[in-house]
């Protein structure tokens, strides 16, 4: 006997795995990184047209303005892509929360710009996993689900600068997030079909080391060289890692002729905390060296950046809702367990907001952020299925909590 009932093995019947495959590739053969605006543009309008398809209010929300630190040490304006907001049903007493974004990894001038086949079910192109095969199937899922009569409200958030930390789009997703009692989020599932279960926080930072230039023959002994000093904090945040905390210092720049004491460095860093508490206790040990640098080498220190990225733990609502997901899984023949990953997503930033969410439910392929980027097809079909279903049995349910 199927473990489907009637209205469930019909709501997922007439699933096109075709049209998904020509939206994928269509969608992935326009270039939407991340500072492609123009590219960006053109997605959005795409996936408006697309997901007009629903029943709800569609918009395209302005950026939020994001700011990053130059090469001469000064604050600069980021241009960045309007997201894509859809509200269905925003009257309905008990709403979700999906989300996915339409920007990549690949620059307009990169050398990874279209699609060809490994093989008859791998599908190699730029964003085909992360995540336009997973835009894709979110909509044939959501469109099979409307099919059924629903009462379920949800709003959909396709944002356009996820791949570099959502700063011009974090306020919306926390304001989305506020009536939801749930969130499902589109990046592409684990090669082997699992899901993301826990995630560490992600924070990326710029300290600008401000020095003293001096002759380096005549006077050195009168110049603060920024240099030194900014490779002395990069050791001692290296030094910081330990097991649940990873460090990157990834980049210093500064410097100038050999002759001059340089004046300026900036350095650029990443921190991973896989607790609260740790992000927290980091946050602290920072100021801590920042200030110890400036003291021993007569410098000063602006630090620019944060933790965008909290930390993503495991509420006892998230565990309900994983178990709800892989049970529909498995009722659907594709059985899902899930494991803890080092990468972030929106998901952190939802999570935060005391939604419990489930943040791979996207399409299985790999090498994401590579020129070796690959869909496998043959999963869009069953994560479709596994969409439908999901928003039809969480309609059903009374509380997460």
């Amino acid at each position: 006997m199927s473990p489907l009932s009637p209205p469930e093995a019909s709501l997922i019947e007439g699933l096109d795995g075709k049209s998904m495959l020509d939206q994928a590739i269509a969608w992935a053969e326009v270039n939407s990184g991340t500072a492609n605006l123009a590219g960006l543009d053109r997605m959005a309008r795409l996936l408006a047209d697309a997901f007009s398809a629903l029943p709800g209010e569609l918009s395209l929300v302005e950026p939020d303005p994001v700011e990053k630190i130059g090469a001469d040490g000064k604050v600069l304006e980021v241009a960045c892509g309007r997201h894509l907001v859809v509200r269905v049903r925003p009257e309905a007493d008990r709403r979700v929360l999906l989300t996915g974004h339409m920007d990549t990894v690949y620059a307009a001038d990169h050398g990874f710009q279209s699609c060809g086949w490994i093989d008859e079910r791998t599908l190699h192109g730029p964003g085909t996993a992360d995540m336009k095969g997973g835009l894709a199937l979110m909509l044939a899922g959501l469109t099979a689900f409307e099919r059924s009569g629903p009462t379920l409200g949800y709003d959909i958030l396709i944002n356009s600068d996820e791949e570099t930390g959502s700063l011009s789009s974090r306020a919306l997703i926390a304001q989305l997030a506020q009536d939801k009692f749930t969130a499902l989020t589109y990046e592409p599932a684990l090669p082997n079909g699992n899901f993301a279960r826990a995630r560490p926080g992600s924070g990326n930072f710029a300290a600008v080391v401000t020095g003293r230039s001096a002759h380096a023959g005549r006077n050195p002994e009168e110049g603060r060289n920024a240099v030194v000093a900014a490779a002395d904090l990069a050791q001692r945040l290296a030094a910081l890692a330990r097991p649940g905390l990873s460090v990157n210092p990834a980049r210093i720049e500064g410097g100038g002729p050999n002759n001059l004491v340089p004046a300026l460095a900036i350095v650029h860093f990443n921190m991973r905390p896989h607790t609260p508490e740790t992000m927290h206790s980091a946050q602290t040990e920072l100021d801590e060296i920042i200030s110890a640098v400036s003291v021993a080498h007569n410098v000063s220190i602006a630090l620019h950046g944060g933790f965008g990225r909290p930390p993503k733990p495991i509420s006892a609502a998230t565990q309900r809702l994983f178990e709800l997901v892989s049970r529909t899984a498995s009722d659907l023949g594709h059985p899902v367990d899930w494991q803890d990953t080092g990468g972030v997503c929106d998901g952190n930033n939802i999570a935060a907001c005391d939604v419990p969410v489930i943040d791979t439910m996207g399409a299985l392929g790999g090498a994401i952020h590579s020129p070796d980027e690959y869909l496998l097809v043959d999963s869009l079909v069953p994560r479709a299925a596994l969409t439908a279903l999901t928003m039809h049995r969480l309609q059903a349910l009374e509380a997460l909590s």
